[in-house]
């Protein structure tokens, strides 16, 4: 588990009498720069020793240079701080068919890996999308499942299938093949899942993302009414962002991705204590 980034883990306590004689903190700063620049990262027990001070003094430091934005802290340490990235704005939502063959490898990985993850539960409600679609495709010999979704591709894909399927009642959004509506909302909030299996669009250190409106309504219902909830998120989606935000990185537990995420995302990710898993490719399982 991630170590807590947020700043209430690192108290203001005075320094111990052998510390007043070590580096001043802007020495010591510039020695943890150029133990960067040298290997990229560092550990926070390797620079105590190093300098002579305690953990707690280098988590300080960390927390400063951070601030100011020469740094990322991570797990035990900290690494470069990367120039900023820039945020992709996808303003139209691609056909469904053209989306399910863009990254279709890393798709089909993230969707097997978590199709795994969820066969032990029994209420799982399954979002709209292309990696859920894949996703479901390996959920079709289940029998245990009780499988609720507002995707009709989702249903018509599991038709005879082993899974019990319950659809949203509501209006249809032709493209996704999405059930939508206060009609639909009102059915799923009534009810309590033990996990959700959820979409998006993209992905920043801000949160996740989707085309529309209608379709995020749902997402924020499976958000509230789940125990579990797991975001499929494919790397081609990272510093990507859409229309509507979804929520922020408190409101999931899990992330499956097929490569890990740029510093900026996985700092986030950490101070949200989310399970970032990694999806090996298909070949390899």
């Amino acid at each position: 588990m991630a170590e807590d980034l947020s700043y209430r883990d690192v108290p203001a306590e005075p320094a111990s009498t052998e510390e007043r004689g070590r580096l001043p903190s802007h020495l010591r700063h510039a020695r943890i720069l150029d133990q960067l620049s040298l290997a990229g990262t560092i550990s926070v027990t390797g620079l105590a020793a190093e300098l002579g001070v305690s953990d707690m003094t280098i988590r300080r430091d960390l927390l400063e240079m951070e601030r100011e934005g020469k740094l990322v802290r991570v797990h035990g340490g900290a690494m470069l701080a990367d120039a900023p990235v820039p945020v992709a704005m996808d303003s139209e939502e691609p056909r469904f068919d053209a989306r399910l063959r863009r990254g279709s490898d890393a798709k089909s990985a993230i969707a097997a890996y978590a199709a795994n993850l969820i066969v032990g539960y029994r209420a799982v409600a399954l979002d709209v999308g292309t990696t859920t679609y894949l996703m479901a495709g390996h959920l079709r010999e289940v029998p245990h499942l009780k499988l609720f979704t507002n995707s009709l591709r989702v249903s018509a894909l599991l038709d005879g299938g082993g899974p019990e399927i319950y659809v949203a009642g509501g209006r249809v959004r032709p493209e996704e093949m999405s059930v939508w509506g206060p009609t639909a909302i009102a059915q799923f909030e009534k009810l309590w899942f033990d996990v959700a299996v959820l979409g998006t669009s993209g992905i920043t250190a801000e949160g996740f993302f989707d085309y529309s409106f209608e379709d995020t309504d749902m997402k924020r219902v499976y958000l509230r009414r789940s125990g579990l909830r797991i975001l499929l998120c494919d790397s081609a989606k990272f510093q990507r962002m859409s229309l509507v935000q979804v929520g922020s990185f408190t409101d999931i537990n899990m992330l499956i991705t097929d490569a890990e995420p740029p510093p900026r995302i996985a700092a986030a990710l950490a101070a949200a204590r989310v399970d970032v898993r990694i999806a090996p490719p298909a070949a390899s399982r």
